[in-house]
């Protein structure tokens, strides 16, 4: 597979480039390389498809940043980027970039059929399945669940099948009729002036049936011809090892119904992670602090360590002094990717000072610090 162009050299911008000149050069590539206006051209329509994803990503202020900072590999779900980023596994294939086309210039190119990126698109020849859109929610978890993973059970407003009208929004007893609007096409043909071709064609969604070829003329009154009823829908959600604030689960076909009968798009599940008050994390990086009694750091000895795993044992050298860190090899988070490898535990060692000492505890220290040839009453 050749290798991805940058989308800024894709679509010929500075990569300081506003969101006006973004558009602009978007504009004039995809008039271009519409496969409508180069019918049979492979070479324009790859090319179209090029230029559509350059532009959903730079388009968006929060695909863009993360484009920025990681490049392509924002988008690969296999990587630690596509991780970081949470756009990992971000569909380019599936979307519709003549949808892109047609926001802009407020139609498409007026009949014909087109057929790419993965799907078909009817340009005034018959309504067209739509896939869902994708919906969100959130889930808290615990530190010692990111790091080890857990199952969760949540609740979520589903739209389910009307069990009344079987999804047609059709009263019992009838069924949807053909628009006459469009008859049945889902798409309408308006001639308009454009300021860059003149009075041209364009076809758009029948504003009758919505884009579906059907009208109901007496609706289910259990879902009120929507053909979906809301419902509360319990799901289980397995979080992997090694999830980060902020990373979210992909469930498929857990989102909203598609129409025309497209299929449901996802359920994307957000981390949120609850504070641990001994552990923080960095990526895949844990640290922590420990006190440690003043004679124990003078002259050495096992201390025990908290970790995620539980208590270890460490051997701390003679004379360490405050502030030094230690390191607890794969000690830390799972990776993502692979659970079995694990990052690192750093812990920073204290000297803990005694507080509320007695009459003789305090002649023991006077003469510790006299026998050191230091003098605790001067300056």
């Amino acid at each position: 597979m050749a290798e991805k162009r940058d989308y800024y050299e894709v679509l010929g911008v500075e990569k300081n480039a506003d969101d006006a000149a973004i558009k602009k050069a978007y504009r004039q590539l995809a008039r271009k390389y519409h496969p409508d206006a180069n019918p049979g051209d492979k070479t324009a329509e790859e090319k179209f498809k090029e230029v559509g994803e350059a532009y959903a990503v730079l388009s968006d202020p929060d695909k863009r940043a993360a484009y920025d900072r990681y490049g392509h590999a924002a988008f690969d779900a296999n990587s630690a980027a596509g991780q970081a980023s949470g756009f990992g596994g971000f569909d380019f294939g599936g979307m519709d970039f003549s949808d892109l086309f047609e926001g802009i210039f407020g139609g498409g190119f007026g009949g014909g059929f087109s057929s790419f990126g993965g799907r078909s698109y009817s340009y005034g020849g018959g309504s067209t399945a739509r896939r869902g859109k994708d919906v969100g929610t959130s889930v808290r978890i615990s530190f010692q669940e990111a790091v080890f993973g857990c199952e969760k059970e949540i609740e979520i407003n589903y739209k389910d099948t009307c069990s009344e009208c079987g999804g047609s929004g059709a009263k019992k007893g009838t069924s949807p009729e053909t628009c006459s609007r469009c008859g049945g096409r889902g798409k309408i043909t308006v001639t308009q002036n454009n300021p860059f071709f003149g009075q041209m064609q364009t076809v758009t969604t029948c504003p009758d049936c919505g884009g579906t070829g059907k009208v109901i003329k007496e609706k289910c009154p259990n879902c009120r011809g929507t053909g979906y009823i809301q419902t509360k829908k319990r799901l289980k959600v397995t979080i992997p090892a090694g999830i980060d604030e902020g990373q979210a689960i992909r469930l498929s076909g857990a989102g909203e119904p598609g129409t025309g009968g497209g299929p449901r798009g996802d359920l994307l599940v957000e981390v949120m992670i609850t504070d641990d008050p001994k552990f923080k994390r960095q990526g895949q990086t844990i640290f922590s602090t420990v006190s440690v009694p003043y004679a124990k750091m003078v002259l050495g000895g096992p201390i025990h360590i908290n970790t995620v795993d539980g208590k270890v044992e460490y051997q701390i050298k003679p004379g360490t002094p405050t502030d030094t860190k230690v390191r607890l090899k794969g000690k830390g988070v799972p990776y993502i990717n692979n659970k079995n490898v694990r990052g690192d535990h750093y812990v920073t060692l204290m000297v803990k000072i005694p507080t509320g000492l007695n009459k003789e505890q305090k002649e023991k220290l006077k003469e510790f610090s006299m026998a050191c040839g230091e003098d605790p009453g001067k300056a």
